[in-house]
Order: C-alpha cells, then structure tokens, then sequence
C-alpha cells in the first residue's frame, strides 16, 4: 500500500509496563477519530488546544488540570505514552482531554474547520541525520496543515533541541506568510518535557518558537 505521508516517526513497540497495559483497555472511552467529533466538543468548552506527540503526558495533564474549561486533544502514535496519559486522566479525573492515536496528518487531511486557539509541538522527532531530514514533521505542508484547522489569532508553539532543526524551522516560518512572530506564549509550561530535558544533560541547547496565526 501506498503511503500518502512520507513517515515521520519509526513504528516501534517499545517497552510498556502493565499499568499503561491495563490503561490502554480504557483508551476508546477517551479517544476521537475525525475532526467533526472535536468540532462537536469544543463547543462545550472555551478554547481548544492540539498537542502533538505529547510524549510521556507531563505537559498535557498539567495544562489540561490547570485549564479544565479548555478543551485538549492530544495526538501520539507510541502506546506507552497513550497508557501513560489515559493513566493520568483517571487518576487526576480529568474530562477535559481527548486522544488521537495515530500520524496527526491523517486527523488533518480532512476538510478544514477553524477549531484549534493553539498548537503545541514540543520535541519533534529531530531525524538528525540529514539523509532523514526529509522525515521531520515540521516542513512547508505541514504548517499549512495546521493553519487550516487554527483559529484566527490563535498560535503555535515549537520547541527542539538540535540546533540545525531549528535553523530549518527558523526558515520555514520566515519564508511562509502563513505566520508572524508572536510575543505572547499560548500556554504556560511549568517544567522542561523528558526531552527538553534529556536534551539539556546532553548539553543542547533548547530552541522555542511562537508564532501567531495570520489569518
């Protein structure tokens, strides 16, 4: 079969502990399929917010139990992440977080809607070697993927720890007319994400970006 996305992350199993095991047998009752189904949902809610490859959870349960009128769809494609965070919105009891589990471009290659007042990608998979770098997330059509589904003023976040990833976004968005710098962060981080952080004891340095949407 033919892929329509060139794949940005490696398909892989990984270790889960039994606790995400037993999680992931609740993950239909938090999960959304299409963009109609969030469109529906955020109507209940002030804002909604797309994190994508949320990782381990840390930033999203901490937004979502900080801002339980705010609406959060997290996307993630490894399991062990996905078991982590329905985990966390049992145990926090959480209703203010949804899941996609699969390649965020699948949700978004659906007729746009204006629902998103922000997106988050903290540490894309950098594919650091640069045969890889056609692989990145982050690129020209992507970011006119998320504009379609954004509000307008509303913003996207993005952070990396390898500087030549950084320089390649740093373009993309100079070179785009779809975005402008903006001053004002959409969301408040409380600490660095396991990445920024294993980032940082490796000694990278952490690249962020915040850029508003033009509409």
């Amino acid at each position: 079969m033919q892929l329509k996305f060139l794949p940005s992350f490696v398909k892989r199993k990984g270790r889960i502990t039994r606790k995400q095991t037993h999680s992931l047998r609740s993950l239909s009752e938090f999960s959304v399929k299409n963009i109609q189904e969030i469109e529906d949902l955020s109507k209940q809610f002030d804002k909604c917010y797309l994190e994508i490859g949320f990782g381990n959870a840390e930033n999203i349960i901490f937004q979502a139990t900080n801002n339980p009128s705010y609406l959060f769809i997290g996307s993630e494609v490894y399991m062990s992440g996905i078991g982590t965070l329905v985990s966390g919105i049992k145990e926090n009891n959480i209703n203010n977080v949804k899941i996609f589990s699969d390649d965020i471009r699948l949700l978004l290659d659906q007729s746009p809607k204006k629902i998103f007042d922000s997106v988050i990608i903290i540490c894309p998979d950098p594919w650091p070697k640069e045969k890889h770098h056609k692989r990145r997330l982050i690129n020209e059509s992507f970011l006119k993927m998320i504009h379609d589904f954004m509000k307008d003023d509303s913003n996207v976040y993005i952070s990396t720890d390898w500087e030549n990833y950084a320089e390649g976004i740093s373009e993309l968005f100079k070179e785009n007319k779809l975005f402008k710098p903006s001053l004002n962060k959409s969301f408040y981080k409380d600490s660095l994400s396991k990445f920024e952080r294993r980032g940082k004891d490796e000694g990278r340095d952490l690249f962020e970006f915040n850029y508003e949407k033009v509409s």
